[in-house]
This record gives structure tokens, C-alpha cells and sequence, in this order.
């Protein structure tokens, strides 16, 4: 349908549940889109494929994962490296582990 709908106010209304919110998003879209954190979403996430990182024949690229402050110590992965964002704030740099890195092991 090609719209573009506002969801401030279902954001709004899942935190007034007690619910976390999640938005999986599109950087290329985010240079005219209001970004999921100026809506109040708690985590958001995406890859940057189509910024013409190469695939990797399946993979991995280069994603990202976006929490809310209060979330980042029950991220899963490790700290990897520090830098500044475009605002000059101190920024993190996390490598994400994923279920399948840690099976369970059954004797």
C-alpha cells in the first residue's frame, strides 16, 4: 500500500502493558523515517547488506542491534571495541553470539 504509519503511540501503549517493544528496520530507510529510538522502542535491529557488504556466499554481513540503555548488560555476545557515535557520545561495539554457538551437550 505504500504507507508510512507513525507507531509512537503503539509503542506508547505496549510500554503502558509493561511490554518491550522491537523494530526490525532499514538503514537506507532511516535517512527519511523518524528512527525507532525517537518512537521509544526498546530494542531495534537490521542488517546493512544493501550498503553493498558483500554476502559472503550466505553470510555473515554486517548487522546491527540497537538496545535501549537499561537492556545493553542482557545482550548476548561480547564487547568487542568502543568508539564515538556523531554526537561525539561513547558508543559500544559487540560481537552477538547465537544459541547455536553454545548447544546443549548431552552425555
Amino acid at each position: 500500500d505504500g504507507k508510512v504509519v507513525d507507531f509512537t503511540e503503539l509503542v506508547d501503549r505496549a510500554h503502558q502493558s509493561g511490554a518491550l517493544t522491537c523494530c526490525a528496520t532499514d538503514l537506507l530507510a532511516l535517512c527519511l523515517l523518524k528512527p525507532p529510538g525517537e518512537f521509544g522502542v526498546d530494542i531495534a535491529l537490521g542488517n546493512s547488506q544493501r550498503f553493498g557488504v558483500p554476502l559472503g556466499y550466505g553470510g555473515p554481513h554486517a548487522a546491527f542491534f540497537a538496545v535501549k540503555e537499561n537492556l545493553v548488560r542482557m545482550m548476548p555476545g561480547r564487547m568487542v571495541g568502543v568508539t564515538r557515535d556523531a554526537m561525539g557520545k561513547e558508543v559500544y561495539l559487540f560481537a552477538l553470539q547465537t544459541r547455536e554457538q553454545h548447544p546443549d551437550r548431552k552425555s
